[in-house]
């Protein structure tokens, strides 16, 4: 359940796969569908159920350029972009993302938000960065959350309070000007501890996962818990999702995958334990994502959260 950085994923790609198309469409299109898919079946279910992929943000442009025509179908589907390591992070936690990295991120998410997208911004930073980081984030009109801990398993001491918090009643993604990003829950005893601190909180929109540990799964009356800030606003709850690689901690994971394999699961991801990519277009896996009652996508609906956070969108690399 923990965020991946783009550069390590590019960097195994490479070295697993091979670069023989450095930017084959059939790769990029396949994702699209898949989120689209997602979105599609999400939505029929909750018209206002958010969907947010992150990373991968080259899906927004047609030819996979900087100034390419945006992709319509592809940026309805999506509420907003999540990006990680725009300002620090991408070469290593609490460094400076060099510029020419930067400013090719940034033209992609301005496609994005001109379409009329929200851009959440995650840097990984601590100190002064931190604030640094909200401030270049800001000036672009990006959301964003400065997290000290590549881990996401921390609510960060600095800022003491959220940045531009507010007791605002947040219903759409739009009216949100913080979040939290907090996915890894291991530092919490209990449902129970980790509900409790959360809502001592007054972020306007929390990032977190569907489970505690293994099979262990908010309900809708916990979920509901979490939609009020300490200030009595509400917020949103937005569940994560890996849709580009499989986890052997999820429930779906079947023991006998390991001498077994089905046919879309791929090789080990060796920066990150317990990670596997997967051939996303194929019905097999896509199923176990969304399209029916047992689906992750429906566990996320059932359990109340107000959208989906798609991690490892940026797979299409690994396969180019």
């Amino acid at each position: 359940m923990k965020s991946k950085s783009v550069l390590s994923l590019v960097a195994c790609g490479l070295i697993l796969a091979g670069c023989d198309d450095e930017s084959d469409p059939v790769y990029r299109q396949h994702m699209r569908d898949f989120v689209e898919g997602i979105s599609n079946y999400a939505k029929n279910i909750d018209p206002g159920f958010l969907i947010i992929p992150q990373n991968g943000i080259e899906l927004v442009s047609e030819n996979g350029e900087e100034n390419g025509p945006p992709v319509s179908a592809y940026l309805a589907a999506i509420d907003a972009n999540g990006q990680e390591d725009l300002f620090y992070g991408y070469q290593r936690d609490d460094k400076e993302t060099p510029a020419d990295e930067r400013d090719y991120m940034i033209s992609f998410l301005n496609i994005s938000k001109d379409e009329g997208n929200v851009i959440l911004v995650t840097d990984y930073c601590s100190g002064a960065n931190m604030d640094d980081s909200y401030r270049q984030n800001q000036s672009r009109g990006f959301i964003s959350f400065a997290a000290d801990h590549r881990e996401l398993d921390n609510i960060p001491s600095n800022p003491q309070a959220p940045h531009h918090v507010n007791s605002d009643n947040i219903v759409s993604i739009t009216q949100v000007k913080n979040f939290l990003y907090l996915i890894n829950p291991e530092n919490y005893s209990s449902k129970e501890a980790f509900i409790t601190t959360l809502a001592d909180t007054d972020y306007d929109l929390i990032i977190m996962d569907l489970f505690l540990e293994g099979e262990n799964s908010f309900t809708a009356e916990e979920v509901s818990r979490l939609k009020v800030k300490h200030n009595g606003g509400s917020r949103l709850v937005v569940c994560y999702m890996s849709i580009g690689e499989a986890e052997d901690y999820r429930y779906y994971w079947q023991p006998s995958w390991t001498r077994d394999k089905p046919g879309w699961l791929d090789r080990k991801n060796p920066d990150w334990e317990g990670n596997f990519r997967v051939k996303y277009w194929e019905e097999a896996w896509q199923d176990i994502i969304f399209g029916n009652d047992s689906s992750y996508t429906k566990k996320i609906l059932d359990a109340g959260f107000d959208g989906a956070y798609l991690d490892i969108i940026e797979a299409f690399e690994y396969y180019e």
